[in-house]
């Protein structure tokens, strides 16, 4: 047996050592979409759920399973092993052309009753691919058990551990500690929590007595918080505990000092013992904690054994007693250890940490594509602690039971193919496994058999640069690979050597292009399914050279300079002349003149200085030179009168003449006017035709100063008359007198129809368009336009038809349907040339199939990642435009928070074999839906699958409102409402306020609030002080987006005088003075002054004066005149009727009507509008309604009908902004204001004033 053994090892070694020597390849397939279309393969996964599966039991199961292939993959599940008749569960669908699963609890069932382990089965004629195994597993959030928690009572510096024991939920919860305000509870190196959710004292202290440490779990998939009863912890202490003892020194230590608590050496509360050891997994995290107990509070410190902590993956947290490594690999397998110590003493724990491994891919088959007769290998290379074991399966059975193929070989983590053959296509599955996990990989093995065909567009036309270096296009594909050989002209042996080379892609180099090169070149792609063959026509073009350069040129200003750029170039391409100045385009403008050879400038300024580059240029290549112009001034004065003269415009030229006659041309000549002391520069030439738009003059050339007869180059079928016009420094002339007409002979058209398209309009039609000839271009009468069209590649003859319009309409065109199209023009004379071919397409049709694979990752809290397959170019039914993605917000996963499903769209242009766009401006803490479909210029096509995902938890939105108001004027209430979007969930709010005077600010203040707290009340300092206030809420991820709001100034303040004398009135000033003072009382004494109210420092000396009174002898007595007497007379009357109605009204229990004024505001001013304020005091104001009664004590009672009842009078205030303020007193003897408080009317204005 062992003899044998050795000999089977032998011939596997020999077997690939064999392999070696072959020729091991694999097929790759082109993208063209003629290629995939045809291009039969076996399935592939494409997407699938997650191996550990939990769901949400309040939402429909869906199973992912999708896969792609040719022909169409179909689809079958196994549940725990056994075969999954989806069909007899009314519950359960799948998505068509998918294998996805959709179970629905709509009409009742348990989601628990689906349990288990799924896996995928997607089979076509080539093979069956499988998915992973998928374990569904149910959310589950227990309650957490009903228990009576007996109150801890414990010694001050003693050790405590208050359990957790969170209820065991699927997945686990996430634990912490809060007290009954909602408020975290704080840690810090003497209080922590551990890994385990349990609360460690290091040692208690008495502020630590409290009745509400309780423990909160909370479960991620039902989105619910579970509180836990509270512990009531009590504190035996020795000396009574004072509350601010703790802040009284920066030193932590001192916590204890002076109060007995004895000091002990440290002890590990977790982990117990001296020594403990951990497994971990390759990759994940490992986390390594130790606690320790000990008066005054031990400190954590870690290292390794035999070795350094690695920096860049090592992180402690939790005031160094957790050690976080990520991604943790076998290197940091070892001795940890952690050390507690205080001015006591010192312990140590030793944590042993073993790192076992999953298994994970070292070589991971890939899908293998090979011709009839062609050998290949499949190798799955995997690693793990304990070493995985490898097991081979074809579509989804045990290899060792599938079907003998000869021309498969097994070899460990191996699989040898020979000489395979048609019919033996199958996928593959490698498993690897050990003790802690699997990996599964399809890998597909296809047998390809495909005659040659030709990927490059036909019989093409490629022109180069003379000794140029030159390429050939011939790609091409088959199976087997096809043999490729390049001929000349259609005979000879076969181009390969030389200055030819031949590439593997089917390219041909000609390494130095001649002229004898020229000519079509044919590749010819044969195997033993057939032969294809494409021809390539090579023109070599004479390179493109400047002759005669530009040289430097050192002129004088006002004189004439020009350059040369004399041009060699290839008469078959169209050629074109550009100049630069200064390596800037130069605009050609009347005074400059450029032709095919030349570039002139004119009377030459100092502007015109500079380097100038003529560059010619062909659709292959291009040539330049430079030359400088350097400008010299030049003295104005000359020996002529013409210094003492005054400049003009040039007088307009005279007594034109035409001679020379030809068909396209004729000899202008004419005599110059008087220049005005100012030289003739430039003649510009206009022309007047009376056949298409007689009596308009328009521009047909320009001519250097110094010529009086030109030839002018005319259009046929043109009767002309022209005029010159004079230019020079100053100005044109005048036009001169016209000359006689003269009319052009006609001819066939010369240009060309422009701006050829041919695009479709409705359903099934093209549209040809071109844009008409203008009427110089007609060349003649009756013009018409011959189009002609053919479909593309179809071998068809050229259809035409000849229209005067400039556009034609091809009906039944077919779907996005490529054509040939060309325009000529032609008229009563003949054609004119043929335009170049251009390709035009018919109407686009609807997209018929729809993107798949369409998924989501690196889902943020307002953008995720889009991806999809893209669909085939043929179901586009035309020019692609994007991929547009319609998606809305289905629900937020705050309950009870309603949303806007308005459905939102977003175009993606990417292309590409994995094309992805970014979704962004989603808003967080939301569920999601989604579909893609791909758009042409006319439709969009069908919807893809629909997507469904959940953003994460972001920062909130700004409250609602936020409202400020005042109470007294002690104290402002500050209101608001939780954000519109709380994007997650609210932990509370944060209020920062500074007090605000003018342009300098206090320090920031802040508080925090819990998310059931949505008011503050805050003390003022003085009633003057104002703040800024700055509200934000929060959520786990941070603070929301801020809402400031400044303290309003509230209504103008008035204030009773300390003296007793008078009340002080503040007034705003808005403008500059003078200021008018309304509502004074007539004979009264005041003070005024004018202050700051920002700056209280900043104010004028008081100013005393005295308005008049009622009557004044310097104004004219009307006592006397007749109509004042009669007037008066009939006033009394009606003041006396209006009095009696009145006490009849009293008598019968009226009452003072103010309850119709209760609401009027108290003058408010504008806070933003203010610029200051008047301040004024007066005895008058201290007087009381009428009907107030005194009380025994002096004061003032008021009357059931005082304004002060009505109204918000007891708050009334003025606004304080930081403006100029006047102040001014009444003063009246005593014995005018004694003796007459209950009898005498208030006034309006003291009325109003006395609310305040």
């Amino acid at each position: 047996m062992q003899s044998w053994g050795r000999q089977e090892g032998l011939l596997a070694a020999i077997s690939l050592l064999l392999l070696a020597w072959e020729e091991v390849c694999t097929i790759e397939v082109p993208l063209d979409p003629r290629i995939q279309q045809d291009l039969k393969q076996p399935p592939t996964i494409i997407k699938q759920s997650l191996k550990d599966y939990i769901v949400d039991p309040r939402d429909n199961i869906i199973i992912e399973c999708e896969a792609k292939g040719n022909p169409v993959p179909t689809f079958m599940w196994r549940r725990n092993g056994k075969f999954f008749n989806v069909g007899k569960d009314p519950r359960v669908t799948m998505r068509k052309r998918s294998g996805t699963l959709e179970i629905s609890f709509r009409n009742g069932g348990r989601p628990e009753d689906y349990e288990g382990e799924y896996q995928c089965f997607a089979s076509n004629n080539f093979g069956t691919a499988l998915s992973n195994k998928m374990l569904l597993r149910v959310s589950k959030s227990p309650l957490w058990p009903k228990e009576v928690l007996e109150p801890v009572v414990i010694n001050e510096g003693a050790p405590l551990v208050l359990a957790c024991n969170p209820p065991p939920g699927l997945p686990p919860p996430n634990t912490f500690w809060m007290n009954s305000a909602m408020l975290p509870i704080s840690q810090d190196e003497r209080v922590s929590m551990g890994l385990n959710g349990d609360l460690y004292f290091s040692n208690v202290l008495a502020k630590d007595a409290a009745t509400d440490y309780s423990c909160n779990a909370r479960f991620l998939f039902t989105h619910t918080i579970q509180q836990k009863n509270p512990f009531t912890l009590k504190v035996l202490t020795k000396e009574p505990y004072n509350d601010t003892s703790s802040f009284s020194s920066v030193n932590h230590t001192d916590s204890y000092s002076g109060r007995s608590v004895p000091e002990t050496t440290p002890t590990f509360l977790t982990p117990t013992g001296t020594t403990s050891s951990k497994m971990v997994l390759r990759g994940e995290q490992m986390l390594l904690e130790c606690i320790a107990a000990g008066v005054p509070t031990p400190r954590i410190h870690w290292f390794k054994k035999g070795g350094e902590l690695p920096t860049q993956k090592v992180k402690t947290e939790n005031y160094n007693k957790t050690l976080r490594i990520m991604s943790v690999s076998e290197e940091d397998s070892g001795e940890y250890v952690c050390r507690a110590n205080n001015k006591i003493g010192s312990i140590s724990h030793s944590i042993s940490v073993q790192v076992k491994a999953a298994p994970y891919w070292l070589e991971k088959p890939q899908n293998l594509i090979l011709a009839p007769d062609e050998n290949g290998r499949l190798v799955c290379r995997a690693n793990g602690n304990p070493k995985p074991s490898i097991q081979w399966l074809v579509n989804g059975e045990p290899i060792e039971s599938a079907v003998q193929n000869p021309s498969r070989q097994v070899v460990d983590d191996t699989i040898i193919f020979r000489a395979v053959q048609t019919g033996s296509s199958a996928v593959y599955q490698c498993n690897a496994s050990n003790e802690h996990g699997y990996l599964l990989a399809n890998a597909f093995v296809n047998i390809l058999d495909m005659a040659p065909r030709m990927l490059g567009p036909k019989n093409q036309l490629i022109k180069v640069i003379e000794n140029n270096r030159t390429f050939l296009d011939c790609p091409y594909f088959g199976s087997p690979m096809p043999e490729l050989r390049w001929f000349k002209n259609g005979q000879g042996s076969s181009l390969d050597g030389g200055q030819y080379r031949v590439y593997l892609n089917g390219t041909l180099e000609i390494k130095r292009a001649r002229t004898e090169d020229q000519g079509t070149y044919t590749c010819v792609a044969s195997n033993i399914l057939g032969r294809v063959d494409n021809q390539v026509r090579l023109e070599v073009k004479e390179p493109t050279r400047i002759v005669r350069a530009p040289e430097h040129l050192t002129v004088t200003r006002g004189s004439l300079a020009q350059f040369d750029c004399r041009v060699k170039y290839d008469v078959s391409l169209p050629i074109t002349v550009t100049w630069t100045k200064d390596d800037k385009p130069l605009s050609i403008s009347w005074r400059l003149k450029k032709d095919e050879d030349s570039l002139t400038i004119p009377n030459v300024l100092e502007s015109d200085e500079g380097t100038y580059t003529c560059t010619v240029s062909t659709e292959l290549d291009e040539d330049s030179a430079s030359a400088r112009l350097t400008v010299l001034g030049y003295d104005p004065i000359s020996p002529s009168n013409r210094s003492t003269l005054l400049a003009d415009r040039p007088e307009p030229p005279r007594d034109l003449e035409l001679s020379d006659p030809s068909e396209r041309s004729v000899r202008l000549t004419w005599i110059h006017g008087n220049d005005n002391n100012s030289p003739i520069t430039e003649f510009q030439v206009q022309f007047e035709e009376n056949r298409f738009q007689p009596g308009r003059w328009q521009n047909l050339s320009s001519y250097p100063g110094d010529l009086n007869s030109v030839v002018l180059q005319l259009s046929p079928y043109v009767n002309y008359q022209f005029r010159v016009i004079a230019i020079n420094a100053i100005g044109p002339s005048r036009p001169s007198r016209p000359s006689p007409r003269y009319q052009t002979s006609g001819a066939p058209p010369d240009v060309v129809p422009r701006g050829l398209k041919g695009e479709g309009t409705k359903t099934n039609n093209m549209e040809i368009s071109w844009e008409p000839l203008l009427d110089m271009e007609k060349n003649g009468p009756n013009l018409r336009y011959i189009v002609s069209w053919r479909q593309k590649d179809m071998s068809q003859d050229w259809k035409n038809v000849t229209t005067t319009l400039a556009r034609h309409v091809i009906h039944n065109a077919g779907t996005y349907k490529p054509y040939e199209i060309k325009v000529l023009a032609l008229n009563d004379f003949g054609p004119g040339p043929e335009s170049s071919i251009v390709i035009g397409y018919s109407a686009e049709g609807r997209p018929t199939a729809a993107p798949t694979d369409v998924r989501v990752s690196k889902i943020d809290s307002t953008k995720t990642h889009v991806h999809w397959a893209p669909v085939d170019p043929n179901t586009i039914m035309g020019a692609l435009k994007e991929y547009r993605v319609h998606y809305w917000r289905e629900s937020s996963l705050l309950k009870g928070l309603r949303v806007n499903k308005e459905v939102k769209t977003k175009g993606f242009n990417a292309s590409g074999l994995q094309p992805s766009g970014i979704l962004t401006d989603l808003i967080p803490y939301s569920n999601y839906k989604m579909y893609m479909k791909i758009v042409n210029r006319r439709y969009e096509g069908p919807p893809s699958n629909t997507v469904e995902f959940q953003t994460k938890e972001g920062v909130p939105g700004v409250p609602k409102f936020f409202r400020i108001k005042r109470w007294r004027t002690d104290t402002i209430h500050l209101e608001w409402e939780k954000p519109e979007e709380p994007n997650g969930i609210l932990i509370g709010y944060t209020l920062k306020y500074q007090t605000v005077n003018g342009s300098q600010v206090g320090h920031i203040q802040m508080e925090n609030f819990p998310p059931n707290v949505t008011q503050f009340t805050l003390r003022l300092p003085d009633r003057s002080t104002h703040y800024k206030f700055f509200l934000s809420a929060r959520t786990q991820v941070g603070a929301g987006e801020v809402y400031a709001e400044d303290s309003p100034h509230f209504a103008n303040e008035e204030d009773a005088d300390s003296t007793g004398n008078g009340t002080v009135r503040s007034v705003p000033v808005k403008h500059q003075p003078p200021i008018k003072l309304a509502g004074l009382i007539e004979g009264a004494r005041y003070q005024l002054r004018v202050y700051s109210h920002e700056h209280h420092g900043i104010s004028s000396e008081y100013v005393d004066f005295e308005t008049l009174a009622a009557y004044s002898k310097d104004q004219v007595d009307i006592a006397t005149q007749g109509w004042f007497i009669g007037l008066m007379c009939a006033v009394a009357l009606l003041v006396l009727i209006l009095l009696i109605v009145c006490f009849i009204k009293r008598s019968r229990g009226g009452k003072y009507p103010v309850r119709d004024k209760k609401d009027l505001p108290l003058d408010a001013v504008d806070q933003k509008d203010q610029d200051g304020s008047f301040d004024y005091r007066s005895d008058e104001d201290n007087k009381p309604l009428q009907g107030s009664q005194t009380s025994l004590d002096g004061n003032v009672k008021e009357s059931d009908d005082s304004l002060v009842d009505y109204g918000d009078g007891g708050n009334g205030q003025f606004n304080e902004d930081g403006s100029f303020i006047g102040q001014y007193t009444v003063k009246k003897d005593k014995e005018e204001t004694e003796g007459n408080e209950s009898s005498e009317a208030t006034s309006p204005v003291n009325a109003i004033y006395s609310l305040a």
